[in-house]
């Protein structure tokens, strides 16, 4: 049996779980079988500058972080479903990834 693994992540949150519920409502539509959204875990992405360019004066930090959050759906394949799926509107910004996989 095969399976449809979809890794869906962005920066904005309300972004995944827009089509996490997009993935859901198909499969209760279709009636295949699915597994998730199970969130994975957050990546921090980290950057830390000086505030003043030159150097001069007391040694002040801006500290920005990006978030990446991250969700996987395991699917049951069935051919409609699956065609469903590709024709989900993707925002932008939004990074999704579908792997068939052998179960």
């Amino acid at each position: 049996m095969q399976k449809a693994r979809i890794k869906i992540a962005s920066s904005n949150i309300d972004r995944v779980n827009e089509v996490c519920n997009y993935i859901k409502d198909i499969a209760e539509k279709t009636g295949v079988e699915m597994r998730g959204p199970i969130p994975l875990p957050t990546k921090k992405l980290k950057v830390t500058t000086r505030k003043t360019p030159c150097g001069n004066g007391t040694a002040t930090w801006e500290r920005y972080e990006m978030r990446i959050h991250k969700r996987l759906v395991d699917l049951g394949i069935d051919e409609r479903a699956l065609r469903l799926v590709m024709r989900v509107p993707i925002p932008e910004g939004l990074n999704i990834e579908i792997e068939m996989i052998e179960v």
